[in-house]
């Protein structure tokens, strides 16, 4: 429910005195910027003095001043005594309005309901009548208070682990840093900034972090007009340590002491990826199977339920609770619940794939968010790029194109991770959730376009 927004208080606003004659008026000011929170409803005050009536004068409301724009943008429009809204900017579009009964008193003031990032600026009050205009400014300051800092495994680079942070929905724009343990500033890249479609600040920062004793790293957030300061620790497993620094370390050593060629450092890297995959993680490798009565009608599945391709002619087929009816979406048979279990899906020749997991009740009718807020967690082949979904996408830089990915799940420890199986590397893992539904193997096949079906592999133990 919107909450209610009472009529300005002139006094308490600070307007300043005027005096004028009867033949012209003066459009008065307050003294200082109306704060507001994102998602409330204000009031830009605006009068006019003396208190004629300005039922049958022009008033209009616009933005000035604003970044890489050199002309005004028009908020409101009363004329001819009526609104107007044919010049209107789509994004104060159904939240402007006048107090109708309150014109004939003089009273010109705004009210904006449900204020986001990007109302926040100057705003003039212009009334004109047939002989004469005034005008007045006021100052907005929008502020939001976002998200806690997410953290994720992006990937393994330059010997090290790579660490993304990530916040959203806040106004003004803070501040990220990486710290160790011990509460030391650590060296990472520039922060990317982004905004969302109401304004609000998205912020990420990355590092790339070294084994340590502890191997723990925090994300610490500043919004220093706000005075929020949050902070969220992460722990990176041991594991992908071992695999990128110790594997290679080991090898070393027994290529040194033994005297063998460089086929045997393959060998020796590859056994230990295998010992580290295989019987280090101690997980279930699922025979995963497609679910018929979950998918698209577009969706083309084999008879083994092992492959599936997007065809061009949707299917005459029964639109059960269980079917995706939008989306090129096709879920496993069976969910998992209580246990670590992982599959491979081959994913070459297609140009527009996802996979991952997602918990039992998504919603399979309609347009579908793939995020983690919805009980999806991805990967996601799109436009050439690839990408994970955490509410605003991010977009990894990966060295290799996977052909094969390996996908594991972790119930117990809330993480879901996804592998490059041909490359034997780490793409990129969500930690840290909280499971309470059972998850099925998610598959999207994009569109015809993309020849090549998605097909699950056999999991080879030995190779």
């Amino acid at each position: 429910m919107i909450p209610q927004v009472k009529k300005p208080d002139l006094e308490s606003l600070g307007w300043r005195g005027y005096t004028g004659s009867t033949e012209k008026f003066e459009v008065l000011n307050p003294t200082r910027a109306i704060v507001a929170v994102a998602g409330d409803d204000i009031i830009l005050p605006c009068y006019i003095k003396p208190n004629i009536s300005a039922e049958d004068m022009r008033v209009e409301w616009f933005r000035f001043n604003l970044p890489d724009t050199q002309s005004n943008i028009r908020v409101h429009l009363y004329q001819d005594g009526r609104d107007k809204y044919h010049d209107q900017i789509s994004s104060y579009s159904g939240r402007t309005s006048l107090f109708k009964e309150e014109l004939k008193k003089g009273n010109t003031s705004l009210k904006l309901t449900r204020v986001q990032g990007t109302d926040d600026g100057f705003y003039k009050c212009l009334v004109q009548s047939k002989t004469h205009y005034d005008d007045a400014t006021v100052q907005v300051y929008i502020t939001a208070t976002g998200s806690k800092p997410e953290v994720f495994i992006e990937g393994e680079k330059e010997g090290g682990v790579a660490l993304l942070c990530v916040s959203k929905g806040w106004f003004p724009e803070p501040e990220l840093e990486w710290l160790d343990s011990k509460g030391v500033t650590l060296s990472a890249g520039s922060s990317e900034t982004d905004r969302d479609y109401e304004g609000f600040y998205i912020v990420k920062l990355k590092t790339i972090v070294k084994e340590t004793d502890t191997n723990v790293f925090t994300c610490r957030l500043r919004q220093k007009q706000l005075h929020e300061v949050m902070e969220t620790e992460f722990h990176v497993p041991s594991e992908l340590f071992f695999f990128h620094t110790h594997t290679w370390r080991v090898a070393f050593v027994v290529i040194v002491s033994l005297g063998v060629v460089l086929v045997s450092i393959i060998n020796v890297a590859i056994l230990a990826f295998n010992i580290w995959r295989w019987k280090g993680l101690r997980i279930d490798y699922v025979n995963v199977t497609l679910d018929p009565d979950t998918a698209h009608p577009k969706l083309i599945l084999s008879e083994d339920g092992k492959q599936v391709r997007c065809g061009n002619i949707k299917q005459d087929l029964p639109d059960n609770p269980e079917r995706f009816d939008t989306g090129h979406y096709v879920l496993g048979k069976e969910g998992f619940s209580s246990r670590r279990f992982y599959y491979e899906v081959q994913v070459e020749g297609n140009t527009g794939w996802t996979l991952g997991v997602a918990k039992e009740s998504i919603n399979r009718k309609g347009k579908i968010d793939l995020n983690t807020e919805n009980g999806c967690w991805t990967l996601c082949l799109m436009d050439g790029k690839y990408n994970i979904f955490t509410g605003p996408s991010v977009t990894l830089s990966l060295r290799e194109k996977p052909q094969k990915v390996g996908v594991f799940v972790d119930y117990k420890e809330g993480q879901v991770s996804f592998y490059n199986v041909e490359a034997r590397s780490h793409i990129f893992s969500f930690t840290g959730y909280t499971f309470t539904e059972k998850l099925y193997p998610l598959f999207y096949c994009g569109t015809i376009d993309n020849s090549a079906p998605l097909v699950i592999t056999p999991v080879d133990v030995t190779d």
